[in-house]
């Protein structure tokens, strides 16, 4: 598969998965060995945990979108910055329900095997960006503070 049929894929996951709920659509572009790791998550998830992943995001925030900002294609990687939007209408990660509409911060690794399906997925969040939209105490701003 080619650098630009990689990024094709995973801009095609993100929107399947993230922005419509496709689930069983976007597990078709992932290997039987899937597994997704996060900022917010300790432990990886296979396929079914993401899914369930996905849908406690989507069921919380209806207005989920994510925009791709960035895409960037190295072998059999690929690199995505994103911007998550939307309002946070059921409490989610700790965090209560907002009127706000929210726009945090993303980048995520992506690793294809030899068979041009995604094999893992690593992304970070920024959790603090988000922590301060909702206007939530900020335990880092603690620290810094204190320098």
């Amino acid at each position: 598969m080619s650098a630009d049929g990689r990024k094709k894929r995973v801009c095609t996951h993100i929107d399947l998965s993230w922005n419509k709920g496709r689930l069983a659509l976007s597990e078709q572009l992932q290997s039987r060995y899937f597994s997704y790791k996060s900022s917010v998550g300790g432990q990886p998830l296979n396929a079914a945990g993401f899914a369930e992943l996905v849908r406690d995001v989507r069921n919380a925030v209806p207005d989920l979108e994510v925009v791709v900002d960035e895409c960037l294609c190295e072998g059999h990687r690929v690199v995505t910055t994103c911007t998550v939007m939307g309002t946070l209408t059921r409490p989610l990660l700790g965090c209560p329900a907002n009127d706000k509409i929210l726009a945090v911060a993303a980048i995520s690794l992506w690793t294809f095997n030899s068979a041009g399906e995604i094999e893992d997925v690593s992304t970070l969040l920024d959790l603090e960006n988000a922590r301060l939209q909702l206007g939530l105490h900020s335990a880092l701003g603690d620290g810094l503070s204190t320098l």
